[in-house]
């Protein structure tokens, strides 16, 4: 297959789950609740351990995507040797990144206009937010994970011949 191929592929399969987890994460991710009162809004003990959720919420779908499509695309690309590693990498780094984009496309909205348009007593979800950018390398790590593993599992222990048997001489010794 050629590379031009091979790249667009690669890409084109995280642009789309990239859409998709992006999605997913808007979707399925624990938001912390503020309750608004007269001085704005605050946290209380237990929606404060949920400001983070968003952020466990990326790193596991990010990390089963970056396992399954990285995986699919290594087993897939294998016989271009290290270059196919390189390939799935950076195709998992794009899926993080729309991943991100989606997700925040679809659902950030932010706090502070809200918390002015709400009245006491209100609740207000926070804002769909990575605080950190580790979940978006848990997509590498899904990815590189299975390529270790698919590597290793079809590995041959037997040296591969780089270069031409020995031809034997035709003079034989006294």
């Amino acid at each position: 297959m050629p590379w031009a191929k091979a790249i667009a592929l690669t890409v084109a399969a995280f642009l789309v789950v990239g859409a998709i987890a992006g999605w997913a994460w808007q979707q399925f991710s624990p938001l912390a609740q503020y309750t608004v009162d007269q001085n704005g809004g605050s946290l209380g003990e237990e929606q404060m351990t949920k400001i983070f959720g968003p952020d466990g919420t990326f790193t596991a779908i990010g990390f089963i995507a970056g396992l399954v499509v990285g995986g699919a695309l290594f087993l897939w690309l294998r016989n271009y040797g290290p270059w196919s590693v390189a390939i799935v990498t950076l195709g998992s780094i794009l899926g993080s990144g729309v991943a991100w984009g989606v997700g925040m496309l679809l659902g950030h909205d932010p706090l502070q206009p809200r918390l002015e348009a709400a009245k006491p007593g209100d609740l207000l979800a926070a804002p769909l937010e990575l605080h950190t950018w580790t979940p978006l390398a848990a997509w590498v790590v899904g990815a590189a994970l299975a390529a270790a593993i698919i590597a290793a599992s079809s590995w041959r222990s037997e040296p591969v011949a780089t270069t031409a048997p020995p031809v034997p001489s035709d003079t034989s010794p006294h």
